[in-house]
């Protein structure tokens, strides 16, 4: 069974697409449980170096063995050489505030925030052996849409195994009544 928690989203880092006091819903995993994460997911990461006691809300923008990187006075980040399209960023024409060129290595991932100019993400942590990334058993949580659009899915499947049990049931109740009810006595001459 999927583990469900809402965050309460403190900050300005995942603007626009979480606004401070914005709730987030996430599916749970054990600390060492590795997510199927995707480019482009929002996590919840565990990074003490970062933020000490805190889970950290953040996008997955690369993973080992991509190559990530951004030139000033370009309007898009490059992924393996590629223009990367990130319609969810709040600056478009600034994807990042600072130049980078990182080869991610395995089992890590670089992680962004939407709001680039307000965000303590992989690029502000460039320096060191692991440029800025984060090993991938770091993601405590995937993003996901509210669990509440699953209980309505669930919901309206059991309402319609209700209902079919019970217009069975009907059907079968009338055919009991309509058995009941004598034929009707014709009359034993010919109508004219």
């Amino acid at each position: 069974m999927v583990d469900y928690q809402k965050v309460n989203v403190r900050g300005e880092n995942m603007r626009p697409t979480y606004e401070h006091g914005d709730t987030a819903w996430f599916s749970m995993g054990a600390d060492s449980e590795n997510f199927e994460v995707s480019r482009g997911d929002v996590v919840l990461v565990s990074v003490p170096e970062w933020v000490p006691d805190e889970l950290v809300l953040l996008r997955v923008v690369a993973f080992g063995g991509d190559r990530i990187e951004y030139r000033r006075g370009e309007s898009t980040l490059r992924l393996n050489g590629e223009p990367l399209d990130e319609p969810y960023i709040l600056d478009r024409s600034v994807p990042s505030p600072i130049t980078f060129d990182v080869t991610v290595p395995e089992h890590r991932i670089f992680l962004l925030g939407d709001n680039r100019n307000n965000s303590a993400d992989s690029s502000m942590h460039l320096l060191g052996q692991d440029q800025g990334t984060v090993h991938i058993s770091a993601v405590r949580g995937e993003g996901v849409r509210r669990p509440t659009d699953y209980i309505v899915v669930g919901g309206a499947a059991v309402s319609g195994a209700v209902m079919c049990v019970v217009g069975g049931g009907l059907g079968v109740w009338a055919l009991m009544l309509r058995r009941r009810r004598p034929d009707p006595v014709l009359p034993a001459w010919p109508a004219a």
